[in-house]
């Protein structure tokens, strides 16, 4: 197991909460017949092309991954920290529409951006542990929603058909990434170190002997003052391992289930939230300590056939 049993659990959990957050948001917007906010909804083309939908779809992909390689190699760390902050705003503030109008029937764009801001603001910038994991929560499913209308509008009919050969090219895509180029390593280091933040769940932890030597450090210098405990700790060179789960490998799931509960319903998508996560357990449960593997073909796979046993079944 590549995590203990409580990080794994933790992982497992949050993964779930969001994907079920995704498919709630995708639903409640349905049943409100409500726009997205700040002209977020998606345009419908003349013409719903298979083709012309991927085409957009891995364009827009390949886009956003050059330039975030190009605006690494020139450090432009202040105008990356700017875009995913603007970014997390619009997503937060997506989802947050939709939950304040279900709960107090207030439709505002307003009052989500006013609350969705401070949330990106901690999170970006003041790299708060338990802010950054709870937005967490909301940015998928408010990018979710755009994407599942965004690809139903291009491919319409086709649009399993569409999400079947995405899922495919984009686990191509993560097993090159990780275990050929290393780019996705590469890519989680400098956000964590340069960026000082991460897109995806992100639970520092230590192990036995580090709780162990931490607890005999607390009680060592237990009356010395802040400074002191700090230069000690730094000298005791703690390990900390981290676990983490980038945003794309929560993302899709979303978006393939918000598709199926567009074209089959809620059960339907509700087996494809399972099976994803059922994919993400096993590729815990069997990956090792120390290594990095791609996850996007082990949920692929794992949603793959869930989707068989949706057409077998309904």
């Amino acid at each position: 197991m590549k995590h203990n049993t409580k990080i794994t659990a933790i992982l497992i959990i949050m993964f779930l909460v969001t994907q079920l957050i995704g498919l709630w948001v995708i639903n409640a917007y349905e049943e409100s017949n409500l726009k997205l906010p700040y002209n977020m909804d998606p345009p419908v083309p003349e013409k719903q092309s298979l083709s012309s939908g991927l085409t957009s779809m891995l364009i827009a992909f390949s886009f956003a991954i050059f330039l975030f390689f190009i605006l690494t190699k020139i450090k432009a760390e202040k105008f990356i920290r700017i875009w995913f902050f603007v970014v997390t705003i619009l997503a937060i503030a997506i989802a947050l529409y939709i939950i304040i109008f279900k709960i107090f029937n207030i439709k505002s764009s307003l009052i989500a951006i006013v609350i969705s801001a401070p949330l990106a603001y901690f999170k970006i910038f003041k790299r708060k542990l338990l802010i950054h994991n709870i937005t967490e929560l909301l940015i998928y499913p408010g990018i979710g929603i755009v994407f599942v209308l965004f690809l139903i509008n291009l491919m319409g009919s086709k649009t399993v058909l569409g999400i079947i050969i995405l899922l495919l090219a984009i686990s191509l895509y993560d097993i090159w990434a990780v275990w050929h180029s290393e780019f996705m390593q590469k890519m989680a280091k400098y956000q964590i170190n340069k960026l000082k933040f991460f897109t995806g769940f992100f639970v520092p932890y230590v192990g036995k002997k580090a709780k162990q030597k931490i607890k005999f450090l607390k009680q060592k210098y237990k009356n010395k003052s802040k400074k002191v405990k700090e230069k000690a700790f730094t000298k005791a060179k703690i390990k900390i391992n981290l676990a983490i789960l980038g945003g794309g490998d929560i993302i899709f799931p979303i978006i393939t289930a918000g598709i199926f509960y567009k074209t089959m319903g809620l059960i339907p998508a509700l087996i494809i939230t399972a099976s994803a996560t059922i994919g993400l357990l096993g590729l815990f449960v069997l990956a090792r300590k120390g290594k990095f593997y791609p996850a996007m073909p082990f949920l692929t796979i794992a949603m793959y056939l869930g989707m068989i046993f949706n057409w077998l079944v309904f």
